[in-house]
């Protein structure tokens, strides 16, 4: 590297906020020297963390503590409340630093493609997912009329939903759920939330610690199938995985743990179904959903099933797809429809011929696809900024067509002229500490009489959240 660097990061969630602190790292260990200004549409960082983990999952939540600390540094230069595509775009971005690396995630549902998935009372598990996190675009509302629920989806996505669609909402009261999704919760029906996957238990797709959670639920009774254990015996590719993965063979034991003898009573006053071997193939109603045919599965040995010729149809008033998340494109930056990623190799973007864009990187979910835990795309920022740096000590990324001064304000002025109430670190804090606030002053009596500290009450209009963080401290440098 021969000269200081520009970078923009489009995206403040866990991926791009990894990129900015090792790119910060590993040019300071060069001694060389990096400005870096990190770009969110919404007025608040940490992307999926915030909008994306489930409430009652403090511990991964936690995760935002190295996460304040990265942006808390001083190294990375935090832009909330602008759209990147909209307020400003790839190309004046391109025209003001000298790498752009986009980081924009996986926000929408991947698609189920079977008969009757858009009737009414057909969900994607993100939308409902956001709207239980506070996400400020999304409905205050939500339609929770059903006494039974289909969730389909074998992983860590279908459980949190599940457990959410299953749990009493006095149960929340001590995160950080907003009041509108505790009302919509308290309103609900629900009395039985049933999950179905394709393979067998031995190939589901949770996590341990996930999978154990719902079984400390209170109130919920989990319940799972013989049947469904019968047809995935002797399939050799899960005895494999079970004596080969630690983790395996834990969640084999869990949910062996809940088999029951026949005729076994429960009793609370909610329950929530593991199905196994069953693939949905319809969706069945008129007006609205009113069951889910599925289709009978058994494991062929590698892995893959295949279909018995069996169904079953099961009444449901609500059906909720966890099948996977997609990403979007981004204006002005070439994208895979058919895999959902920004077409790269190693990071650097690629053209429609294959050819490497100057200065343009992408990393994280938006780069390989939404497979893996939040820990994984610091591996893939790790290989992004290896590359870019080595396209830097290359001299191969392009210059910066528009100055800036000393205090990088250029960027500012421009989104000033165009009346973007942008956000910034300092702005954040106070929104972190007003939320904190709303916390310590919730004493309802109920919460009083049961011991519940709430940490925070999130602020869920995205006015709202801008005034707090523009109010109490707009620092533009």
């Amino acid at each position: 590297m021969t000269r200081s660097l520009r970078v923009a990061i489009v995206g403040a969630g866990p991926a791009g906020i990894y990129a900015g602190n090792i790119l910060s790292r590993q040019v300071a260990e060069a001694d060389g020297e990096v400005a870096i200004d990190l770009y969110e549409s919404l007025p608040a960082p940490y992307g999926l963390i915030r909008y994306g983990v489930a409430p009652d999952h403090p511990r991964i939540k936690g995760i935002v503590n190295s996460l304040h600390e990265m942006l808390d540094a001083g190294t990375i230069r935090l832009i909330g409340n602008v759209e990147v595509g909209r307020d400003i775009t790839v190309d004046e971005l391109r025209e003001r630093y000298d790498a752009v690396i986009l980081a924009t995630g996986a926000l929408r549902d991947a698609p189920l493609d079977i008969p009757g998935i858009d009737l009414p009372g057909s969900f994607g598990a993100a939308d409902f997912v956001a709207w239980y996190d506070g996400h400020p675009d999304v409905p205050r509302t939500w339609p929770l009329e059903a006494q039974s629920i289909a969730v389909i989806g074998n992983g860590n996505v279908a459980l949190d939903v599940a457990r959410v669609l299953a749990k009493h909402p006095r149960d929340l009261l001590s995160t950080d759920v907003p009041a509108n999704v505790v009302e919509g919760l308290e309103a609900s029906p629900v009395t039985d939330v049933h999950v179905f996957g394709r393979r067998g238990p031995g190939h589901v797709k949770f996590t341990p610690i996930e999978l154990r959670e719902l079984g400390e639920v209170p109130d919920v009774d989990v319940i799972v199938y013989d049947a469904d254990f019968v047809r995935a015996e002797n399939d050799p590719h899960a005895e494999q995985l079970f004596a080969s993965n630690n983790q395996v063979k834990v969640m084999t034991r869990t949910l062996n743990g809940w088999r029951k003898p026949e005729g076994h009573e429960y009793t609370a006053s909610r329950r929530l179904h593991l199905h196994f071997l069953h693939a949905p193939v319809e969706v069945l109603g008129t007006d609205a959903v009113e069951a889910v045919r599925f289709e009978l599965t058994r494991p062929v040995g590698d892995g893959s099933v295949e279909g018995t010729g069996e169904f079953a149809d099961i009444p449901v008033q609500a059906i909720y797809r966890a099948v996977g998340y997609a990403s979007s494109p981004v204006d002005g930056v070439p994208f895979d429809d058919r895999t959902a990623v920004i077409p790269n190799e190693g990071g650097r973007v690629t053209d429609a011929s294959g050819a490497h864009l100057p200065g343009v990187y992408a990393t994280g979910w938006i780069k390989r696809g939404p497979v893996g835990l939040i820990g994984h795309t610091k591996g893939d920022a790790l290989e992004t900024i290896t590359n870019l740096l080595a396209d830097a000590a290359a001299r191969v990324l392009p210059e910066p067509t528009v100055a800036s001064g000393p205090d990088r304000d250029e960027v500012f002025e421009l989104l000033e002229a165009r009346g973007i109430r942008f956000t910034t670190w300092a702005g954040w804090l106070e929104l972190d500490a007003h939320e904190r606030g709303l916390g310590a002053a919730w004493e309802p009596a109920a919460a009083a009489h049961h011991g519940i500290v709430r940490e925070r009450v999130k602020v869920v209009p995205r006015d709202e959240q801008v005034e707090i963080s523009r109010d109490g401290a707009l620092a533009l440098s």
